[in-house]
């Protein structure tokens, strides 16, 4: 079974999130951890690296599907910008997340939301800057399991986060 990685951006772009995943330290990173398929929807990203097939490693890119169900069920570790939907489509399908934080946007809620989902041990998350050292010491065992079906739960803790509690 060859292991993988797919990495959302959802409906935005985030073309930082998209090189550093893609940059050959990363690559590298990832070859080491045992991960052969890398898959990036890049949304509407500038920042489009080219698909990669070899022997020893592969690499798809699309921009949109209707949905990323199935991407993220393939996966062995989704790596997703901080959209609440992206987090919590990952967290309910059971699967490994590290959060990328967006350091541009102003009035980040959504490094709130990685900070208390990674507080409640359901995921990792890290800046741009700090993936590779992340992903070289991120321990996916240490994980705690996010109790799917209960949107309501989700959205109490979403609106603590944001202030509106």
């Amino acid at each position: 079974m060859m292991k993988s990685v797919f990495v959302t951006v959802g409906t935005t772009s985030f073309e930082e999130l998209i090189a550093a995943v893609a940059s050959p330290e990363s690559l590298q990173v990832f070859q080491s951890l045992g991960y052969r398929k890398l898959v990036l929807q890049i949304g509407k990203g500038a920042v489009s690296p080219d698909p990669v097939s070899t022997a020893a490693f592969t690499q798809e890119v699309f921009r949109y599907k209707d949905s990323l169900k199935e991407d993220i069920q393939k996966a062995d570790l989704v790596i997703s910008h901080a959209g609440a939907g992206s987090c919590l489509e990952t967290l309910e399908a059971g699967k490994p997340l590290l959060v990328v934080v967006n350091e541009k946007l102003m009035n980040n809620h959504q490094l709130e939301l990685a900070r208390q989902l990674y507080r409640d041990g359901h995921l990792f998350y890290c800046t741009c800057s700090t993936l590779v050292k992340t992903l070289q010491s991120m321990d996916l065992s240490a994980l705690k399991p996010f109790a799917p079906g209960q949107p309501e739960k989700f959205a109490t803790f979403l609106d603590k986060v944001v202030g509106l509690e």
